[in-house]
């Protein structure tokens, strides 16, 4: 089978648009040569390439073409036009559904004659992010492109970027490419893609990213292993871009000054990691260590001794403009910084972070006492969580909110648990991040989340799809892994009304907050529904079953997770059972019934009649409906839920009975609307516990 190589090569690539611009050039391409399969493809990118290799027909085989052209009617040069481009007459197209239909046989297509022709196109219209031009032709891309490589079978397939009277800067395919920029400058040959491969690695180019990672990687743990550190911690992203800046990694340990080691950590961590692209380094024990880590993309004659003085010469640069922060920032405490947050934005219609502020501390003034926070302490922490968002440090590094405010207030002498609590108020950021336990972080961390929701609920901004703008989906799971895993008896509900409520009252004639009135009306109800589905989806990726919490949830609209999920627990329970499942079939045939008829003439609500039960079977019914809808009720009320549920087991008799030997759809009219509404009263009695028509099949 012919092999096609395709190489690109470039001025540096931006590393974060490498593989999105390798899967790009993937996926037109395979569209492009449709139906032509492409057969083991794999695609390549790095700092000056990206690179396909496939196997692929020696030809596009006779097909029969079928091209819908403009409607009948059109203009007579649309017409024209359509029949121009595809090289037809007017004999050949045909009416059909009110168009215009070209179907014709098309000739076999040597595949190196149809790449010629796909590729220019492919390659003038290619989807960066961001393109530029350079010299005099309107050909772009996203840095200038120095050469084509492109193969098929070991031949150069020939074509050219020009186009009319633009030249395309002169760029054709061949069979060159080019090496290492300062180790094997210069051009050279290749007839396959084992040619290439070798012989880019020959002249230190590695062309799999995957590979350079790895070589990161270890070559990393290595030199940190002989120094006897580790690195501080694993960072995928970070490992990923650095490949994306090097053709031939070279991994080397540097120093970091001795004066600069009382800075907290998180800082030095963030500012090698954003401004240098550093890997930062711990020691056994996890105290952050004075070496860290980079790539060189040369293998240097003095074993790197310059580049790795000149990247220590660099840090202590960035490392001096971090303490000008850090000593300029502790000059001010962070109660002075709050008055600052009426003037930052949070949202254009839910007013200023102070704004924001103050609808925390109040929700945090009715979460505390449940779960056992100083109440005092609580409202500190939720008054200075946000104070360090006005800082000179989080304004050079945002991604060191909480962090930096942490670090303040214990400068300023706050209580370890408020300072705790600023840190801790935006956890969990995602799944693998740890949950707030402490009773004060996690009364701020609930009262941020609840505000971040009810507050873009309350003016109509929720999810759709997968646009999340606001990670409201991640708040809403962050509450749920907060009450989970604390095990927090919270009802939520009363919470959002607060909320509600102290916008009303407190907000209205600031016009800090401009509310839809309908989404306020209804705001309990929807963040909580969300919240719950939030739940569902969690259980979900457990293996969980989350529509037994759906019909739980249904039931009752139960704002305290806790119990929602025992009680979803004790239904998934009896389910398994078979007593669980022949329950479930009949209320399924109950519920069918029910449903037709209902369409005639219900509803069937009232209480059946007691004259009108006839049947000892009818009787027998009705009898254990009553006692198990007592029984269960007190069972509920308690929170017993599995005893709730073994009261609906002695129905499984009378219920088979029942629909063993009773005609619901009896003759006389009286008859039948009693024997319907006794089975309404069996569904609302099993519904008092969940919705069994919400389970699914």
């Amino acid at each position: 089978m012919p092999e096609l190589l395709i190489e690109l090569l470039s001025e540096e690539i931006p590393a974060r648009m490498q593989a999105r611009a390798a899967e790009d050039l993937s996926r037109l391409l395979a569209a492009a040569l449709a139906p032509l399969a492409l057969e083991d493809v794999r695609t390549f990118h790095g700092p000056r390439r990206i690179a396909l290799t496939a196997g692929m027909a020696a030809a596009l085989p006779a097909r029969r073409v079928r091209e819908r052209g403009p409607r009948q009617g059109a203009p007579e040069a649309a017409l024209a036009g359509f029949l121009r481009k595809h090289g037809a007459e007017r004999g050949e197209i045909v009416a059909e559904a009110g168009y215009w239909v070209l179907e014709r046989e098309a000739a076999a297509v040597p595949t190196r004659a149809r790449l010629a022709e796909v590729l220019p196109p492919l390659l003038r219209r290619f989807p960066w992010p961001k393109s530029m031009r350079w010299g005099a032709s309107a050909f772009t891309w996203v840095r200038p492109l120095r050469r084509i490589l492109c193969l098929l079978d070991g031949t150069v397939v020939p074509f050219g970027l020009a186009e009319g009277e633009d030249d395309g800067h002169g760029l054709a395919a061949g069979d060159l490419t080019e090496g290492h920029r300062f180790h094997a400058p210069g051009a050279f040959p290749v007839r396959s893609v084992k040619e290439w491969g070798d012989g880019l690695r020959a002249r230190r180019v590695i062309v799999s990213a995957e590979e350079r990672q790895e070589r990161i990687k270890d070559g990393i743990a290595r030199l940190a292993e002989a120094a006897r550190l580790r690195l501080a911690e694993d960072d995928p992203a970070l490992l990923e871009e650095v490949a994306g800046l090097v053709e031939w990694p070279v991994p080397l340990l540097g120093t970091i000054d001795a004066a600069f080691m009382d800075l907290p950590p998180e800082l030095m961590r963030v500012t090698m990691r954003l401004n240098q692209r550093y890997f930062a380094l711990a020691e056994v024990d996890g105290a952050f260590a004075r070496k860290f880590a980079f790539v060189a993309n040369i293998e240097a004659a003095d074993g790197g001794a310059a580049i790795i003085a000149g990247n220590e010469r660099v840090l202590r640069a960035r490392l001096a403009d971090a303490r000008h922060f850090w000593d300029l920032d502790r000059r001010t405490s962070l109660e002075a910084r709050v008055p600052k947050l009426e003037h930052v934005t949070f949202h254009a219609r839910l007013g200023s972070q102070g704004a924001r502020v103050r609808r925390i501390v109040d929700l945090t003034r009715l979460i505390a006492p449940p779960l056992g926070a100083p109440p005092a302490l609580a409202e500190r922490a939720a008054l200075l969580a946000k104070a360090d968002l006005v800082s000179g440090m989080v304004g050079e590094f945002p991604e060191l909110q909480g962090v930096m405010g942490s670090y303040y207030a214990l400068n300023d002498g706050e209580p370890v648990s408020v300072a705790a609590a600023i840190r801790e108020h935006y956890a969990p950021k995602g799944p693998d991040d740890e949950v707030p336990t402490a009773p004060v972080s996690v009364a701020v961390a609930l009262a941020e989340k609840l505000d971040l929701l009810c507050g873009f609920f309350a003016i109509g901004e929720r999810p759709t799809g997968s646009a999340d703008p606001y990670a409201l989906r991640r708040a809403a799971l962050g509450i749920v892994r907060i009450v989970r895993e604390n095990g927090l008896r919270l009802r939520l509900v009363p919470l959002i009304e607060r909320w509600r409520e102290f916008v009303a009252l407190e907000h209205a004639e600031e016009r800090t907050i401009r509310p839809q009135a309908e989404a306020l009306e209804t705001l309990p109800e929807q963040v909580l529904a969300f919240i719950v589905e939030r739940l569902r989806v969690a259980l979900r990726a457990e293996g969980a079953r989350h529509d037994v919490l759906a019909a739980v949830f249904a039931a009752g609209g139960d704002d305290d997770l806790v119990r929602l999920l025992a009680r979803a627990n004790a239904v998934a329970a009896l389910l398994g059972t078979d007593i669980g499942t022949d329950l479930l079939t009949a209320y399924r045939r109950a519920a069918n019934i029910l449903r037709i008829e209902e369409k005639k003439d219900g509803p069937f609500d009232a209480p059946p009649e007691p004259l009108l039960l006839r049947a000892a079977e009818e009787k027998a019914l009705a009898a254990s409906l009553e006692r198990a809808r007592r029984e269960a009720d007190a069972m509920l009320k308690d929170e017993h839920f599995e005893k709730a549920l073994a009261v609906l087991s002695p129905l499984r008799d009378p219920l088979d009975a029942f629909f063993e030997r009773v005609t619901v759809n009896a003759n006389e009219p009286e008859l039948r609307r009693n024997r319907l509404q006794l089975l309404q009263g069996m569904r609302s009695t099993m519904d008092r516990i969940a919705d069994l028509s919400k389970i699914e099949a």
